[in-house]
C-alpha cells in the first residue's frame, strides 16, 4: 500500500485481518447503505475480477490465465442477461396473449390440433392445445365466463370453484401449461395424456348445483 505523508511516499504492507477490518468499515459508511442491489453485484464482480488479475501467477501466462478466467465470466453473464431478457420478452408476450395466444379457435379445433402436434411428439405445444380446448369447452358450457387476457391459473381457480372436485386437477394442468409455455420444460408423453385424460373427464362433468331439469338451459 502507498500513502503520502508530509509530501514523501511510505511503502508498507498490511496483514490480512487489518485489509478486512478496513474493508468493513468502507462498507458500513452511509454512501453503501443506499447501494442498490444491481449496483452491489456488479461491485462484487469488479473487485473479483481485480483479485484474478493481483493474484495472477507471474509473467505472461499468469497474465494469460487471469484474461481467458476474465473472459469466461463476462460471456456467462452476457448468456444470463440474454436469458433474463429472452424470459422477460415471453412474459409480456404472454400477459398480452393471455391462455389462447393470438389466434382465435373453438375447443374442437384446440383439441385437433393438440392430436396432430402430440402424433409429432411435439408435446409441449400439444399440452399448451389441450389446455386450450379445455377453457374453451367450459366457456362454450357457460361453466366459467370468458375472460379475454385469461391466464391458465385464472382458469383453475374459477373452474374450481364451479367444479370442486376437479379443482386439484385443474391446478395442476395450469401448472404444467405454465412450465412448458414460459418454464421451457420440454413436455412429455404423460404430461399429454393426463392434459387428455382432464379434458374427458371434464366434458362429462356438471356444476353440483345444476339439475338435470336446468342443464340443458345452460
Amino acid at each position: 500500500m502507498i500513502i503520502s505523508l508530509a509530501g514523501a511516499v511510505v511503502l508498507y504492507d498490511i496483514g490480512r485481518e487489518e485489509a478486512r477490518r478496513r474493508a468493513v468499515e468502507e462498507l458500513v459508511r452511509p454512501e453503501y447503505q443506499q447501494e442498490s442491489l444491481i449496483d452491489r453485484i456488479f461491485r462484487s464482480v469488479r473487485e473479483f475480477l481485480d483479485g484474478l488479475l493481483d493474484n495472477a501467477p507471474g509473467g505472461v501466462s499468469g497474465g494469460v490465465f487471469a484474461l481467458v478466467i476474465v473472459l469466461l465470466i463476462l460471456a456467462a453473464l452476457i448468456v444470463l442477461i440474454a436469458w433474463q431478457a429472452k424470459r422477460a420478452t415471453r412474459s409480456r408476450r404472454a400477459a398480452v396473449d393471455g391462455l389462447y395466444g393470438a389466434r382465435e379457435r373453438t375447443a374442437d379445433e384446440h383439441r385437433a390440433e393438440a392430436e396432430r402436434l402430440a402424433g409429432e411428439s411435439r408435446w409441449a405445444e400439444a399440452i399448451r392445445e389441450r389446455l386450450r380446448a379445455i377453457a374453451r369447452d367450459l366457456e362454450h358450457r357457460a361453466i366459467v365466463a370468458p375472460q379475454p387476457g385469461r391466464t391458465a391459473d385464472e382458469l383453475a381457480d374459477a373452474a374450481g370453484r364451479e367444479l370442486p372436485e376437479f379443482a386439484a386437477r385443474l391446478a395442476a394442468a395450469a401448472r404444467m401449461f405454465d412450465d412448458v409455455t414460459y418454464g421451457e420444460a420440454p413436455g412429455t408423453t404423460e404430461g399429454y395424456q393426463a392434459m387428455s385424460g382432464l379434458d374427458h373427464d371434464l366434458r362429462a362433468a356438471r356444476p353440483a348445483a345444476i339439475t338435470p331439469a336446468t342443464a340443458g338451459s345452460r
